[in-house]
């Protein structure tokens, strides 16, 4: 049950922290994609809500059930609503999902939730050999991301282990960001929606380019493959 200690003492960041992992789930429920709540669950106490117990955790994502179904949302099967949710826990689960962009909580729409990538939608054009007009005022699209909690402790240590050389590549990094450091970016070897952990041994610092060639390229899963050869500290997961 959530006691008044719990009311009060869950901060910010452990409260988002159990939003996005729930979103996470949700998100793999919707995709038909197996994953384990018991896993989840496990992470977050390793992670960002290390101070909580798993029952505690466990009556945390039955809360944000029941504010699923308040707003007329479908919720995570294996999560059943809590009961006696309090206001201003509600208040401020509501707050956070609206954060993570989900438009139909922030205006009260009765609808179902859909979780699209965010894409650029281009205007067809006619096949010419002119140069094309383009649009003179691009008109705004929405879509709701799913973004997942994730360690900055982690990322530092990755970036920092690397000195400033690409983890995929091998080369300098391609220019200086303007906090002074080499710019690299940190990639998730198995991805966090596919169930990766977010821990130094799932974790490499990348050049822009590798990093795009591990999401986008033809050659994309035997290029990740080779991460598990050249960094020692990367365990399959």
């Amino acid at each position: 049950m959530d006691t008044s200690k719990e009311k009060t003492g869950w901060s910010d960041e452990e409260l988002e922290a159990s939003v996005d992992a729930y979103l996470k789930m949700f998100a793999l429920e919707q995709q038909k994609q197996p994953f384990k709540k018991a896993d989840e669950n496990r992470l977050l106490r390793e992670g960002p809500l290390n101070k909580r117990s798993a029952s505690s955790v466990e009556y945390r994502m039955q809360n944000i059930s029941a504010v699923m179904e308040q707003l007329g949302q479908q919720r995570i099967t294996g999560y059943v609503s809590a009961k006696n949710l309090g206001s201003g826990v509600s208040k401020r689960i509501k707050e956070f999902l609206a954060k993570k962009g989900i438009h139909a909580l922030r205006k009260g729409e009765q609808r179902a939730v859909t979780f699209t990538p965010l894409q650029l939608v281009e205007v067809t054009a006619p096949q010419q050999n002119e140069a094309p007009v383009g649009v003179l005022n691009p008109k705004e699209t929405t879509s709701t991301v799913v973004r997942l909690a994730r360690a900055q402790s982690v990322k530092k240590w990755v970036l920092k282990h690397s000195q400033g050389i690409c983890e995929g590549c091998g080369q300098t990094a391609p220019f200086v960001s303007a906090n002074g450091r080499p710019f690299l970016e940190v990639h998730h070897v198995k991805h966090l929606i596919d169930g990766g952990t977010d821990r130094i041994c799932n974790t490499v610092a990348l050049c822009p380019n590798c990093h795009r060639r591990c999401h986008h390229s033809s050659d994309r899963k035997e290029f990740t493959a080779e991460f598990y050869k050249k960094v020692e500290r990367l365990r399959p997961e």
